[in-house]
């Protein structure tokens, strides 16, 4: 199954036009983050220490259930 962070870096974008873009471009830059994760609460853990770069945690929630919706649930 795909990694939370391999679906996140779909959005990633030379000129991000959105806070997921942003989000995707930073978590990319970021050589400590969970890359092979699946798990909700690990992610957002580390995000909660580590993820200076997001503005909200809400961005992680939209793009949790994006992923969620798009991965997820064709188990």
């Amino acid at each position: 199954m795909k990694s939370f962070y391999h679906y996140l870096m779909k959005y990633r974008h030379p000129k991000p036009k959105d806070e997921l873009s942003k989000f995707a471009n930073e978590a990319y830059q970021d050589h400590s983050f969970p890359k092979n994760s699946e798990s909700y609460d690990e992610v957002s853990s580390y995000l909660e220490m580590n993820g200076h770069y997001l503005t909200s945690m809400s961005i992680f929630d939209e793009a949790w259930e994006r992923y969620q919706n798009e991965i997820l649930k064709q188990l």
